[in-house]
């Protein structure tokens, strides 16, 4: 990894990715780390006091597990340390409402900033320091070795938190047709420790959407899926007195992937390598024309 990382960190969700960053081998990207105590007040009038000393020179800055108002800090940093990109992974909704990331974004000075929620849903984004982060943590990007069993897993990209390669090195040995199921089971005896609260902003909760992430990378790897939503074209009225509710609330659409799309009909189709079957779309959709298949489909 060829940049310079000076980690923020609060928790023992900030400890487990430290932690596994290090155990992958990149130790030495890490130049700094700076502990906040878990306690810190939701709102900071004044930040001078907090903003830490002997700041390195550094290309990134990640910020794991800090709530509220400290989070305002990133741009004074980045303007001492040099750095120009920064992530903020979001693991639980009350961290930082949205009000807060807008501010935070006000005050950036160019400091490049991406709010992940959660941290396995990282793709790049065009910036050149945050990319070369992603080319190895991120959205779960794996390989499936097997023919009727899983031989072997390689993971190319893993969960910053290091469920990836937990999950991976305990499917080894399962039917490839029971991959898919299994895979959301053992990121949940990691365990995930993203929370299990209600996101108002899309809908889920952020644990599911971890879930949804290492399936997806299942799925992708071995060309079908097992389990996913299904529009009924002949039923969909593509658009009609709905504006595609559909993919007004999927959680997937909100953190930025191509779950739902419009097909050249005017009709909603659902790509089932990024669906996570959480039925928000079918109780939703006016004309019922959505339900959940459990079938083999191919990609």
């Amino acid at each position: 990894m060829n940049i310079k990382i000076f980690i923020l960190s609060s928790g023992d969700y900030g400890s487990r990715i430290i932690n596994n960053i290090a155990n992958r081998g990149f130790a030495s990207a890490i130049v700094g780390l700076h502990e906040f105590p878990e306690d810190l007040p939701e709102f900071i009038d004044d930040f001078n006091n907090y903003i830490p000393k002997d700041l390195p020179e550094c290309d990134l800055i990640l910020s794991l597990g800090l709530k509220g108002d400290i989070n305002m800090i990133l741009a004074e940093i980045a303007s001492k340390t040099g750095a120009k990109s920064a992530i903020i992974e979001i693991h639980n909704p009350v961290q930082l409402p949205s009000g807060l990331q807008r501010e935070i974004e006000a005050s950036s000075n160019g400091l490049k900033i991406v709010f992940a929620k959660p941290f396995c849903s990282l793709k790049p984004v065009g910036d050149k320091i945050i990319d070369e982060f992603v080319k190895y943590f991120g959205k779960p990007e794996i390989e499936i070795e097997g023919e009727r069993f899983v031989k072997k897993i390689n993971v190319i990209r893993g969960a910053p938190c290091g469920s990836t390669w937990y999950v991976a090195e305990r499917l080894e040995g399962i039917p490839l047709e029971d991959v898919e199921l299994e895979s959301g089971n053992k990121i949940h005896n990691y365990p995930c420790i993203a929370s299990m609260a209600t996101d108002s902003v899309i809908g889920d909760t952020i644990l599911h959407l971890a879930g949804y992430k290492i399936k997806e990378a299942v799925k992708e790897s071995l060309g079908f899926a097992t389990k996913s939503a299904v529009v009924d074209e002949s039923s969909c009225n593509g658009g009609e007195d709905c504006e595609y509710l559909c993919i007004e609330v999927c959680p997937n659409i909100k953190i930025g992937d191509n779950t739902i799309k419009v097909n050249d009909n005017s009709k909603a189709v659902i790509n089932s390598a990024s669906c996570g079957c959480c039925e928000i779309c079918i109780r939703i959709c006016p004309y019922g024309a959505i339900e959940i298949i459990e079938e083999r489909m191919e990609l």
